[in-house]
């Protein structure tokens, strides 16, 4: 079930809200990233891939602060990603997806964040087994610092992006946390 927040009442900083629901769609103006990793196979491995990334521990496992209003990703929820310790992106759910093969959730920049745009990750099990994770995007700069970086930008996106699909794979393979 996709269960989706009411973007009339927020503040995002984009016009897209949920989006990302749509695989590969992409603003005009803005820049796609969609970047797929395999992590394993059977339903012990998307199990816990699924809950790792509905409860953080994906992210927090990548060694990036998580400031987050609920133990687990819903709609509403307001999420703060810390990285380097010192840049500050706030972000809120804007949908999530919980079904016997499919399990995510997606986020939207607010006020303060580097860039504008939405970001998902989606853990899903396809007929033969295999699980995959997919974080699909679309952004764009919002402060000085990410516009000056560039294409450097997002590069560091698609680095972010394949992390998350190496730490991931350990977490739902060995059950233990990246180094």
């Amino acid at each position: 079930m996709v269960t989706v927040s009411h973007p009339d009442s927020q503040d995002f900083t984009y016009a897209d809200v949920g989006a990302t629901r749509e695989q590969g769609f992409c603003p005009p103006g803005f820049h796609p990233m969609n970047v797929r990793t395999r992590l394993g196979e059977g339903e012990e491995v998307f199990r816990r891939a699924s809950e790792a990334v509905l409860t953080w521990e994906m992210h927090r496992t990548m060694g990036v602060g998580v400031d987050t209003s609920a133990d687990r990703a819903a709609p509403g929820v307001d999420v703060t990603v810390t990285l380097a310790g010192m840049i500050k992106a706030p972000c809120r759910v804007v949908w999530t997806v919980e079904e016997p093969r499919r399990a995510g959730w997606a986020y939207g920049t607010l006020p303060g964040h580097p860039e504008t745009g939405e970001e998902s990750f989606v853990v899903d099990r396809t007929g033969d087994g295999t699980v995959w994770l997919t974080v699909n995007a679309f952004s764009r700069p919002a402060k000085w610092y990410a516009r000056a970086g560039g294409v450097a930008t997002r590069g560091l996106q698609h680095a972010y992006a394949r992390r998350c699909g190496n730490v991931l794979r350990n977490i739902a393979t060995q059950g233990g946390e990246s180094p």
